[in-house]
Order: C-alpha cells, then sequence, then structure tokens
C-alpha cells in the first residue's frame, strides 16, 4: 500500500501515470509496504497466462528475492522509473523516502531493485551516466542503496508512520532491533533474484 498522502497524476503521453505526494512526506516515512491486498503470483502461474495477461502482469509488477511477481493493488504499481529515485528498497518488504519529499513531487523508485525480466531504456536523466535499467542491477549498486536506506531509517522512529501497522509480522522484530542498533541492516543485495536459464 501506498503512503496516504500520495495521488495519481497523468505526467504526458510517453510516460502516462506517476504518483506524487499531496503532503510533505519527511526522509525515512515508510512510503510503500507489501500488504495482504498485493497479489504474489509465482512464476510458472505467470508462464502460463495468456499473452495478454502476462504482459500486463510483467509490466506492473516486480519480482521479489525467490522469483515471485508481487502485483500491487492500489496505486504503486503506477510508481514510475528515477536514477536519481526519491524512494529506497529495504529487506522488509517496505520502501521508505529516501529524502524529504515535498508536495507535488513524484514519488520514484530505481527499476533497478526490482528484478526486472529484460533490460529497461530510460529517459536520460542528468547526474546519471546511467541510461539502461539492467536485470542484475542490485549487484553492482547495492553498496549506494544500503547507504541510503541506512540514512533514511535513522530519520524512521522521528516521523509520522501511517502504513507501520502494515508491516508484517515476521519484519517486525528485526526492524525493532535495527532502531536501537542491536542489529545491522540487511543489505538490498539479497533482493536479488536470478532466473534458472531457460533451455
Amino acid at each position: 500500500m501506498m503512503h496516504p498522502d500520495t495521488e495519481l497524476r497523468y505526467i504526458n503521453d510517453q510516460i502516462g501515470y506517476g504518483v506524487f505526494a499531496t503532503k510533505f512526506i519527511p526522509k525515512g516515512t515508510i512510503v510503500w509496504v507489501l500488504d495482504d491486498l498485493d497479489q504474489v503470483l509465482e512464476p510458472s502461474f505467470v508462464e502460463k497466462l495468456d499473452p495478454l495477461r502476462k504482459q500486463e502482469v510483467q509490466k506492473y509488477s516486480f519480482r521479489n528475492q525467490f522469483g515471485q511477481y508481487i502485483l500491487c493493488w492500489d496505486k504503486a504499481r503506477y510508481v514510475n522509473h528515477s536514477f536519481h529515485a526519491t524512494c529506497v528498497a529495504t529487506m522488509y518488504d517496505l520502501e521508505l523516502a529516501a529524502r524529504d519529499i515535498h508536495p507535488g513531487e513524484e514519488l520514484t523508485d530505481d527499476y533497478g531493485t526490482l528484478n526486472l525480466d529484460e533490460p529497461f531504456d530510460c529517459f536520460p536523466e542528468a547526474g546519471t551516466d546511467r541510461s539502461r535499467v539492467m536485470p542484475d542491477d542490485l549487484l553492482r549498486y547495492y553498496r549506494q542503496w544500503d547507504e541510503i536506506a541506512a540514512g533514511a531509517f535513522e530519520h524512521f522512529n522521528h516521523v509520522k508512520q501511517p502504513l507501520k501497522h502494515l508491516i508484517r509480522p515476521e519484519h517486525r522484530e528485526k526492524l525493532n532491533a535495527i532502531m536501537e542498533h542491536r542489529m545491522p541492516l540487511d543489505s538490498v543485495i539479497q533482493l536479488y533474484y536470478k532466473p534458472p536459464s531457460k533451455k
């Protein structure tokens, strides 16, 4: 589920829709969390879909570390890519605001964290030499994303968290230990999924 202070807006014909902040969302806020309305689809199920539905699932979902397709039930499926993403992935089925997000700003992910099936060509962005998202970007950039996530988690207990009650039970104890500096943050490299080779 996306943060409640967001809305879907049409951007243009090339990009389509995106998710934008309607109020100030401070750094460290949970901006998305996996909840029980999201669909978790096994690869074997997706593979057997008719071409039309398979294409839509692959367009609007991402893959977790187990290779499952996560198809979000709400506007989260419309979060666009940016190499300077305003949101950062974690190992705890949630994303945090990577920095302060101001009203009217778009919430974006770096699609390199999403285990894409195929490379993804991007619009040029200033301040980066990346122009394409690759399926194995997690192996290249995980240290950078871990650093961003660690900085965001420093603010976690000091900001309002309207989605905190949706954190999955298996993550709550670990997150408490991380906040109390009793455990280190898990690296997002563990999100990496390498699909089996096709024969």
